[in-house]
């Protein structure tokens, strides 16, 4: 179970359970009643750590897209070891920190009556340098940049599956292995739409209001923005509705999971599905080791091909002379005794 996809995924599920834990209920009451309650100290706080694992998820969800690039495209290089991806967690929060900090250090708690409110203070006017050099670099580093990394990833990863070579009995299963690989790259494009769309309205939204600070005086301002914050937030509820939906394996992997549950049943057709991906798998892998290696396996068939040869002919001498000790043996005696005094 430790793999190095796992530990992504472990990672991941930390960062979006962190991100609701500290972060969506706070702002849901903030926004209802558009009056902060909770101190200087959780201001600065929920400006920070939550923040900070919402680039964590975002950036695992990229470093998830890489691994599976490197299992599927290139099966047969070497993986990360366990070190060497927790060392990458660590600099992904690492970064992640780095990226939340000027948030965290100019948050401040301002009394405006009859309400107090949580806000951001940068150091010259609103919507100054300071504030856009920010909203800038976070829309690159952390939207546009990982929109990129899954894009191209998961655009390699789906060519390869769609145009790739079937390996094993291809002529009986073409068809299901087909339907089956366009699933996949239509559940891949899904995931990075599903992304891109969740975080665009968030990241236009500051870019707005950098650039034209009276829409934040409108009536409904604060709820347009729950909305859009809660949007923002879901991207990574979809992705297991996304698997669920487009992929038939997740589905008898899940109930595989969780049959311990009285009201989870695996049917048979589950059981057949997950061992024909273990099988599909090994089928690959052994496919893509001889087609690396073309000249040593032809080199072994040939070498196999004359051992084989060399044994049935040891076989067929060791039978004759067998069959002529069975003759030998069988016949008459003054015939033996004859050849004796020749």
């Amino acid at each position: 179970m430790r793999t190095v996809t796992n530990y992504f995924i472990v990672n991941l599920a930390f960062s979006d359970v962190s991100m609701a834990t500290f972060n969506t209920l706070f702002n849901f009451v903030y926004a209802l009643h558009n009056d902060w309650y909770f101190g200087l100290g959780y201001c600065r706080f929920q400006n920070f750590f939550p923040i900070t694992a919402m680039f964590s998820s975002i950036y695992s969800m990229a470093a998830i897209s890489v691994d599976r690039y490197m299992a599927i495209i290139h099966p047969l290089k070497p993986r990360l070891s366990s070190t060497s991806t927790k060392v990458v967690i660590a600099l992904i929060w690492v970064f992640a920190f780095s990226l939340a900090f000027p948030q965290c250090y100019y948050s401040v708690t301002r009394f405006y009556y009859p309400r107090t409110v949580c806000m951001v203070d940068w150091p010259d006017d609103y919507g100054g340098t300071h504030q856009l050099s920010y909203q800038f670099a976070v829309i690159l580093l952390v939207y546009l940049f990982p929109l990129l990394v899954m894009l191209v990833t998961y655009s390699l990863v789906g060519r390869s599956l769609w145009g790739g070579h079937i390996p094993g009995e291809a002529t009986d299963h073409y068809h299901s292995q087909i339907t089956s690989k366009r699933k996949v790259v239509k559940m891949m494009v899904v995931v990075v739409v599903t992304f891109a769309l969740c975080w665009l309205p968030y990241h236009v939204y500051f870019i707005l209001g950098t650039f034209n600070i009276d829409i934040y005086k409108q009536h409904y301002i604060q709820q347009v923005y729950l909305a859009i914050f809660w949007l923002a937030m879901s991207s990574t509820m979809y992705n297991p509705i996304i698997y669920c939906c487009l992929n038939q394996r997740f589905r008898a992997g899940f109930r595989h999971a969780f049959a311990w549950c009285p009201f989870i049943k695996v049917s048979e057709e589950d059981k057949m599905e997950l061992q024909h991906t273990n099988t599909f798998r090994v089928t690959m892998t052994r496919s893509h080791r001889s087609d690396t290696h073309p000249r040593a396996s032809i080199k072994t068939n040939n070498i196999e091909k004359d051992s084989g040869l060399q044994r049935n002919k040891q076989k067929c001498s060791t039978q004759d002379a067998q069959l002529v000790k069975k003759l030998s043996d069988k016949r008459p005696a003054h015939d033996k005794l004859a050849e004796h005094r020749l």
